[in-house]
């Protein structure tokens, strides 16, 4: 996204461009590997053939999948068009364009696109507007053209003509002449807006700043399980203080309005998206930047109604909400957007994908109670019912949407101003861009996240004053040093820290970040956790699994030892554990009773969250009882 009016400029993919490391490698294995998994499943169970059964009129009677299935073949392609523009591959490209060929064969004259709705044997369009998603799945595919668009190569992109011509025929439906009505499910709000940056055409602005009004009118129908607090129908969206219902669809519908209270300079309307990041990260947000605790509905639950065992925290979710916090940053340049996408990057999505890319969760607990099971590798899952990774959902929004986001990951990392450049993430990347006084380029190098030095090196610098800006995490407190060419120029306290001088080539600056392991305690109103820890190193929120556990026990009734402290390990911590309950007992389970001591020498590794599952079924809990 590139926003009209903001205080940073986010860079473009030839400006800024992972070369390594721990995102390198992770970029690495969603080219090699999630997008063909992504592909090969969708192309196994008919998901792809839809828009062939739907070119050849044989559609009826014969769609697979449920209803909003195009969506995921639309992010599928997002996601190779930003693997494309980052990394040109001649082969990826023609399967990008054999795939894209099959949608566009599934147009209608008149530009509508959809698979499910207004052929002959299928419901009318728009005749389900609460639980059809064709205005989502739009979204997800103008969302493909703009990644195109971005990349510099997509003018003459059929990707993009199919795009304009949907848009076009939205526009014609709902824009100020048409239908009085929203969807069930946002997500077209940010797509129109961005098509809007990337084309110039001022029309799917406006569509979307009507979609954001018209919000909150209870126009929606309602069930009693879903209400209209659901679809985020109950109340405009200015008004709302706090990020409630459907927790996807919340932080989608964020991102749009707050995309066009930036272009239209609608202050109010910014302010109260502001107003419920706020409200939402300090009230309703999982210790691992998981949003939604309800697996009923998919929803927020009330202000600090945050179970471990019973989190949702949809990976989704997760990646909506780094999408808001990218564009709050952009907007205002505070650090702490900076930090929740930093949390939110490294220990919720990355918790989705096995290392292998090849399985994924679509929910993420804090706490697993009971072994997981392993999912067969050729069958489809329930959405949040797979105790371990699976290969595939029978709603598999998940999966794709981590192919987008770790395709464009990179772009996350940096930003510039008229004379400075901000960097926000940390790793191995490169940065090319142009400020006022010229042409700038850094090489930033990192162990980052298990190493807390960052070395950024000037490759090429104006004869002119220049700054830049680096993040200093809100974890790191007061113990973070910068140095530039090896000389400290001053401890740095959370936030930003801006060096303002005239750089030359082989200049280095040097961010050193404390990576000690340190105990986490909760707001004492989250009831769930009290009286509990977590442990974090660096960024990484740590988790115990009992495969690291004396004789493989459970998780569920170990207690740790705080008063020994905690030992900072090279992947991780390490604590020394107090008692053990055990799990199955007879009896009345009240009263008093003393816990069993363990042998003095018990010690319990912890390791980063996101890396939990991948050794084998397992237990896992991230918030630990302590010794009483």
């Amino acid at each position: 996204m590139v926003p009209s009016h903001s205080l940073l400029r986010p860079l473009g993919p030839q400006e800024v461009r992972l070369t390594g490391g721990f995102w390198g490698e992770r970029q690495k294995l969603n080219a090699s590997t999630i997008l063909g998994h992504c592909e090969r499943w969708m192309e196994r169970i008919g998901w792809i053939a839809n828009f062939d059964r739907a070119a050849d009129g044989s559609i009826a009677g014969r769609h697979s999948g449920i209803e909003f299935i195009d969506s995921e073949i639309y992010k599928l392609l997002e996601a190779m068009a930003w693997e494309l523009g980052r990394q040109p591959d001649a082969a990826l490209q023609r399967r990008y364009d054999a795939l894209v060929m099959r949608v566009a064969a599934a147009q209608e004259a008149d530009g509508y696109l959809h698979t499910s709705f207004g052929r002959d044997g299928q419901p009318a369009r728009y005749s389900n507007l609460e639980w059809g998603h064709e205005l989502y799945c739009f979204g997800h595919l103008i969302q493909a053209a703009v990644a195109r668009l971005r990349n510099g190569n997509g003018n003459n992109d059929r990707l993009v003509g199919v795009a304009r011509r949907l848009a076009d025929h939205v526009y014609r439906e709902f824009g100020p002449t048409g239908r009085d009505a929203v969807c069930g499910h946002p997500e077209i709000e940010p797509a129109l807006a961005e098509f809007s940056r990337a084309t110039g055409d001022e029309r799917y602005l406006e569509l979307a700043q009507l979609f954001v009004q018209r919000r909150g009118s209870g126009t929606l129908r309602t069930s009693i399980q879903q209400g209209h607090d659901y679809f985020l129908d109950d109340m405009p969206v200015r008004q709302a203080s706090v990020l409630r219902g459907h927790a996807v669809r919340a932080l989608y519908l964020a991102c749009g309005a707050l995309d066009v209270a930036v272009e239209t300079g609608d202050g109010e309307l910014a302010a109260a998206i502001e107003t419920q990041w706020q409200n939402t990260v300090y009230r309703r947000t999982y210790i691992t930047g998981g949003m939604g605790s309800h697996h009923q509905n998919e929803a927020f639950g009330e202000d600090y109604e945050l179970p471990p065992d019973r989190a949702y925290s949809e990976t989704c979710a997760g990646i909506g909400s780094v999408m808001l916090s990218w564009r709050l940053l952009l907007k205002t340049g505070e650090s702490k957007y900076a930090d929740l996408m930093e949390r939110t990057l490294l220990n919720t999505v990355l918790a989705s994908p096995r290392e292998d890319g090849r399985a994924f969760y679509y929910a993420n607990t804090l706490h697993q109670r009971t072994v997981g099971e392993a999912p067969d590798d050729d069958a489809l899952s329930e959405r949040a019912e797979s105790s371990m990774r699976a290969p595939w959902f029978q709603v598999s929004c998940c999966p794709t949407n981590v192919a987008r986001t770790l395709a464009s990951v990179g772009l996350y990392f940096a930003t510039a101003s008229s004379g400075a450049v901000q960097l926000h993430q940390y790793g191995d990347y490169e940065v090319s861009t142009e400020l006022d006084a010229g042409p700038v380029a850094l090489r930033v190098a990192s162990g980052y996240p298990l190493e807390g030095d960052v070395v950024v090196t000037v490759t090429e610098a104006p004869d002119a004053e220049i700054g830049i800006t680096l993040r200093v995490p809100a974890w790191a407190g007061g113990g973070a040093t910068v140095t530039v060419n090896d000389e400290v120029v001053r401890a740095a306290s959370a936030g930003t820290v801006q060096l303002t001088r005239r750089f030359r080539a082989g200049d280095t600056v040097t961010l050193s970040l404390p990576m000690d392991a340190r105990i986490v305690r909760p707001d004492p109103r989250i009831d769930a956790v009290r009286g509990t820890i977590a442990v974090e190193r660096g960024p990484l929120v740590l988790a115990m699994e009992s495969t690291d556990l004396p004789g493989a026990r459970s998780v569920n009734g170990v207690s740790v030892d705080i008063r020994a402290g905690v030992q900072t390990t090279a992947a991780g911590a390490r604590m020394r554990l107090a008692s053990e309950q055990p799990e199955h007992g007879e009896g009345w389970p009240y009263g008093a009773r003393d816990a069993p001591a363990l042998p003095a020498a018990a010690m319990v590794d912890l390791i980063p969250y996101f890396r939990w599952a991948n050794r084998g079924p397992s237990t896992m809990r991230v918030w630990l009882p302590v010794q009483s």
